[in-house]
């Protein structure tokens, strides 16, 4: 049995003993050991010179880390809304059959653990699952078979007969069978790009004429929330700090979202060569990339793209003969958490600790990683400030529409015969983009993943933009047949989830409006229910702490706004006396018992009442 005390002591030795690379150290510990194990707790905060409760709170906030062993192969199947429309029951039934145990299990030989995770970003290609990290698409029945039967018979992931996918998903490092599904290249993030074109342009200026020029752009950040690059990059440079840092948030787990995965794939170098550009602009030297840890296959193909752009002058001292100006990248790797995808909670996990959103003010720009100015944007954000430097801002802002310059890229999966990455001018209608995905007796779309919004066919002339219909890229599209309150209650089930319990309206109001939601699905539902879902609805968005908590609710609140009669038609009350949610029969069920006999009115019911 492997000794989690000194394995623990020799990573955190080969991290200096950092705090602030807790996290690291976690996921070091977890793969050697396999598993985080109260001795190993006690030994990294002894070298760490840390609090026990302080390693700990980080070690049980993260779904991929275990107190106890797992099996050798962690088999993760996702269990997103677009995995169970394409037959994730079906997957998970052979699962069971085949090592006969149920999810939350471990095989008694030590050899398999059987979970469920959330959106994997494989939503174009469900249903998916990781075994370790190793991404497997479009899994069928006969693959569960043949999955298992390979690795009892050899113990080696790279066994596994994957077909590998195309473009940079078969290089060396990266060999696997994801598939990038880039429909449509634009003329931003996916058009041809030389490396270090745009960066030699943007030390030929002045750091505040490079942040002019992003300004004059009208740069927006592509997560959703849209904050003005310019500004955002104007407020860091002139805050007061000692070290200055650049994060690019590649934690994209907003549910059927994964363009983030085709650029980090395939225009990694334009994301680097942006971020350093927004370096050299701020005054920072250092940049971090938090990818998430279901994007672990990615990451010896991303260190090896940095090394190369180190090797090349594009990273490190001197960069391209500008002489003092410095600047280099790590990657922080996650370990499954929806909620570092908000910004402050990511630079929590950046600094080693839990997940946990930060109070604002004061904002990243003034106090951010390590309380010092912090730029944070996105993965598409970064890449478009790169395009911005190398070709003007007038070249940008001749794309899109007035108030949303450029190009967005989209997600597009569900109901659809060419799911996959669009990168597409802002200003397309919902129509236009459903004919170029190829769907049809589309009855809904759910715009910007989980916590955006699901509109109707009314809807559907609406434009894609910041100031019309705005996305963080995510387009669910749902056709015919489709149950939308059940959809609803998925998504509540995810933020139920992944909430961080952290402020009691998030904690408690997803629970119970996820409740609630319930009682329209299982025909308990009436009349008041729906004022009770949209006045704590109300409470959720208004009261909570972050971001999370603060769109957890939009499952709900969009369909009572768009899909109401699909609430209304689903109260009966067939001629009861009493509410529908009340259940006589089980109310009388203990008397009943004392008196060794049932009631004389409430025996054989029927609609609550005897018939």
């Amino acid at each position: 049995m492997t000794d989690n005390a000194s394995v623990s002591r020799q990573i955190c030795g080969n991290f200096a003993n950092d705090k602030g690379r807790l996290m690291d150290i976690l996921l070091g510990v977890q793969a050697q050991a396999g598993c985080v194990a109260p001795e190993a707790l006690d030994e990294i905060a002894k070298s760490l010179s840390m609090s026990r409760v302080e390693v700990e709170s980080a070690a049980t906030f993260y779904a991929f880390f275990s107190g106890a062993p797992r099996g050798r192969f962690v088999i993760r199947l996702c269990n997103d809304i677009i995995d169970q429309f394409q037959g994730m029951d079906r997957i998970a039934a052979a699962f069971r059959a085949e090592l006969g145990i149920e999810f939350g299990q471990t095989t008694p030989d030590g050899l398999f653990s059987l979970e469920y995770t959330p959106c994997i970003g494989m939503s174009d290609q469900a249903p998916a699952l990781l075994i370790n990290s190793t991404v497997v698409t479009k899994v069928s029945s006969d693959m569960v078979r043949e999955l298992v039967q390979t690795l009892r018979t050899t113990k080696n992931l790279e066994q596994l007969k994957l077909t590998l996918g195309d473009g940079n998903n078969s290089h060396p490092l990266v060999r696997s069978m994801v598939n990038n599904n880039l429909r449509e290249r634009g003329a931003v993030v996916f058009a041809p790009y030389t490396p270090g074109v745009a960066l030699q342009r943007a030390l030929s200026e002045q750091p505040v004429e490079l942040i002019r020029i992003v300004k004059a752009s009208r740069l927006r950040g592509r997560g959703g929330a849209g904050f003005p690059t310019g500004m955002k990059w104007e407020f860091t440079r002139a805050a007061a700090g000692e070290r200055k840092f650049i994060v690019c948030n590649a934690d994209e787990g907003e549910p059927g979202t994964f363009k983030d995965r085709v650029i980090l794939t395939e225009a990694p170098g334009l994301m680097f060569e942006g971020m350093t550009i927004a370096g050299y602009a701020i005054g920072a030297s250092e940049g971090i990339v938090y990818l998430r840890g279901e994007y672990a296959y990615l990451l010896p193909f991303l260190e090896d793209v940095l090394a190369k752009r180190r090797a090349a002058g594009l990273l490190g001292r001197d960069i391209l003969g500008k002489s003092g100006f410095k600047f280099d990248i790590r990657i922080q790797l996650g370990a499954g958490a929806y909620v570092c995808g908000e910004e402050t909670a990511l630079l929590s996990s950046c600094e080693g600790k839990a997940g946990n959103p930060k109070t604002r003010p004061p904002f990243p720009a003034q106090k951010g990683y390590l309380d010092m100015p912090t730029v944070i944007n996105n993965v598409e954000t970064h890449c478009a400030a790169a395009r911005i430097v190398e070709n003007g801002p007038t070249w940008f802002t001749s794309m899109g529409t007035k108030a949303s310059s450029g190009t967005k890229v989209f997600s597009v999966s569900g109901d659809c015969s060419r799911p996959g990455v669009y990168e597409i001018p802002f200003g397309i209608t919902v129509d236009e983009l459903l004919t170029r995905v190829g769907a049809s007796d589309t009855i809904a779309v759910q715009v910007g993943g989980a916590s955006g919004r699901m509109i109707g066919p009314s809807e559907f002339n609406r434009q894609f933009c910041f100031d019309h219909l705005a996305t963080g890229g995510s387009v669910m599209v749902f056709g015919k047949g489709r149950d939308l309150l059940a959809i609803s209650h998925a998504f509540m089930d995810f933020f139920v989830e992944e909430s961080c319990g952290y402020c009691t309206p998030c904690r408690a109001g997803t629970r119970l409006l996820q409740e609630r939601l319930g009682r329209f699905l299982s025909g308990q539902a009436e009349t008041a229910d729906l004022d009770y879902l949209e006045k704590t609805g109300k409470t959720v968005k208004t009261a909570s702490r972050c971001g999370l908590g603060q769109t957890a609710a939009n499952p709900i609140l969009g369909t009572l706004q768009s899909f109401r009669s699909e609430y209304e038609h689903r109260i009966k009350t067939n001629g009861r006396v009493f509410l529908s949610s009340f259940d006589p029969a089980k109310a009388v069920a203990v008397a009943s018992s004392i008196a060794g006999r049932e009631s004389e009115h409430f025996g054989t019911q029927k609609g609550g009442v005897k018939q």
